[in-house]
């Protein structure tokens, strides 16, 4: 089958239809080169009510759906301890596979993961779909052409609520199969600021479970210190009642200062550089509509690329090695909490891998 714009249409599946499966189904039906044609949920009523809203067929065992020959995307939308065993099973049977963040909850699961690909020779797109935003992109060209100048401090701030209720699901808030604010609500926040910031040298972190009932933390603060000399700091929690305060990136340098915050990293809170001053006047006073969700609007934009890329026979941008840094972070913080001393990130198990 051919889309309108002459190219292959890519036939989709969805495994777990949950809070963000939406994001995913309504992109897919909005781009002319895919069709989602196959769900899958353990909930068999909220399976087939969501195959009803996207005229899709509706399946309880995700093993089903990766039987169809007719199917070439998976989208995974499973809770995170799902990930590795879900995409690894729909590489094997030749699917190219989208996953949700983060990619794994470890690191022996994320290098499963981005072996299978290599191996299968599928593609692997993990979505960090926050990358996309036109704030970021923006900031992402003005740190490319060195408009900052050399980079001093750069800061992740995660200020965000969720009830307890929230953490009685079964598998929020667990190890198994979520971990805390850091890993599950903080990791778009601290993948974009190694993004622009650079690698990460050194991590020294506290993490602690202060106002929920849960395995894992509700609250974790982190210092960094970044390969190119810089510093940088990292909070993220869940315990800000009554509601979402801030989610924020701030990056300083020697020639200017900017933070992208918003609902979901989409708003130029402050633009400062030097030699820019009308143009940062002009920017910060256009209209800025806050999506309606953390998720922003950018899921578009990464399953386009990753159809683009099975296209044109490469790897898609938000890649399993890219989605890996971030992972390996977070689980720096983790290592770092437990121990009570500064985490190396050279040191294995947390070196990124070329």
């Amino acid at each position: 089958m051919v889309s309108d714009n002459g190219l292959p249409v890519v036939n989709a599946g969805l495994i777990g239809c949950g809070r963000v499966a939406p994001r995913h189904a309504q992109s897919i039906s909005e781009l002319p080169q895919a069709r989602l044609v196959a769900v899958a949920d353990v909930i068999e009523g909220r399976a087939q009510r969501f195959a009803h809203d996207y005229g899709a067929q509706a399946y309880t065992d995700f093993r089903r759906l990766l039987d169809r020959p007719d199917v070439d995307m998976v989208s995974i939308c499973t809770p995170s301890g799902l990930h590795a065993e879900m995409a690894i099973a729909a590489m094997q049977a030749g699917k190219h596979v989208v996953i949700e963040k983060p990619m794994a909850l470890s690191l022996e699961d994320a290098d499963r993961i981005i072996a299978a690909a290599a191996t299968t020779g599928v593609k692997l797109c993990v979505v960090l779909q926050n990358r996309y935003n036109p704030p970021m992109q923006d900031l992402r060209r003005v740190v490319d052409e060195g408009r900052l100048g050399r980079l001093i401090l750069g800061n992740a701030t995660v200020r965000w609520y969720r009830p307890q209720e929230y953490y009685e699901d079964g598998w929020h808030g667990t190890w198994a199969m979520d971990g805390g604010a850091l890993m599950n609500q903080s990791i778009h926040h601290i993948d974009a600021l190694q993004w622009l910031m650079g690698d990460v040298q050194s991590v020294f972190a506290y993490t602690a479970t202060l106002a929920h009932r849960m395995e894992a933390e509700d609250t974790g603060v982190a210092v960094l210190r970044f390969a190119n000399g810089a510093v940088g700091s990292v909070e993220g929690s869940t315990v800000t009642y009554p509601e979402n305060l801030e989610g924020s990136v701030a990056l300083f340098g020697e020639c200017g200062s900017v933070k992208v915050g918003g609902t979901a990293l989409n708003r130029k809170v402050f633009w400062k550089i030097a030699g820019e001053v009308e143009h940062e006047r002009e920017l910060l006073t256009r209209e800025q509509v806050d999506p309606p969700s953390v998720y922003g609007q950018s899921h578009k934009t990464v399953i386009a690329d990753m159809l683009a890329a099975i296209q044109e026979n490469r790897p898609p941008r938000t890649n399993g090695l890219e989605a890996r840094k971030s992972v390996a972070l977070v689980l720096a913080m983790y290592e770092s909490a437990r121990r009570g001393c500064t985490v190396e990130m050279s040191d294995s198990p947390w070196s990124r891998k070329a």
